[in-house]
Order: structure tokens, then sequence, then C-alpha cells
């Protein structure tokens, strides 16, 4: 289970790289995430994130009908989004680095069980 304080900076990236792939919806995210080891996040996590990332321009959405209930509603990246996706990241490889350089390379290893 990964700790929610961490995620915390992370899951709107995560989630805006799922959307860059293809449109897609609420759940279909949510499915998406837990194949990638996010196990413990629940759509009522997402669907305010989703909403929040809406407001801020970063992705669009369009309503669709559905095959198999009520009409469904599609995410899209915007290209404000894409950039957003971008500097997420950069930023995430900068960190990335900085914590296996801490770890991998910090002096005595014997002291963290990696």
């Amino acid at each position: 289970m990964i700790p929610s304080q961490m995620l915390k900076g992370t899951l709107e990236g995560c989630i805006l790289k799922i959307i860059s792939r293809r449109q897609t919806y609420g759940y279909e995210i949510s499915q998406e995430l837990q194949q990638y080891g996010f196990t413990d996040i629940s759509e009522g996590t997402i669907y305010p994130l989703l909403l929040r990332l809406e407001k801020s321009g970063l992705i669009t959405a369009e309503y669709r009908e559905s095959t198999l209930g009520p009409r469904r509603k599609y995410f899209s990246l915007s290209t404000e989004g894409q950039d957003e996706l971008n500097g997420f990241y950069t930023n995430w490889k900068e960190l990335e680095t900085a914590v296996n350089n801490l770890f991998l390379h910090g002096g005595n290893q014997n002291e963290f069980e990696i």
C-alpha cells in the first residue's frame, strides 16, 4: 500500500499520463491505475481530481452514450495538460534521481533495507 501523502503529489500526473494515451472515462482510469499497482485508489478519489483537472483546463470532457447504461464522461488531454504532463515527468525524473542517489550512493548502505 502506497501511503496517501506520497500519492498526493503524483496521482494527478499519473492520471494525465493515462488520459494522454486515449480518450477515457473515470472507471477505466481507476482500473488502469490498479493494473499498474495503485491498488488502494478509489473512484471517490479519482473523480474529484478529474473535476479539478477539467476546471484548470488540463483536460477536456465530452459526454457519450453508452450501450451499457447512462452516458459516460470521456476525458481528453488539452494542450495545457500535455505541457503539465511534460513538466510533471521532468520533475519526477529529478526526484527519482535524487532519491536513488541518496539511497543507492549515499554512504553506508547497510543502514537501509532496500
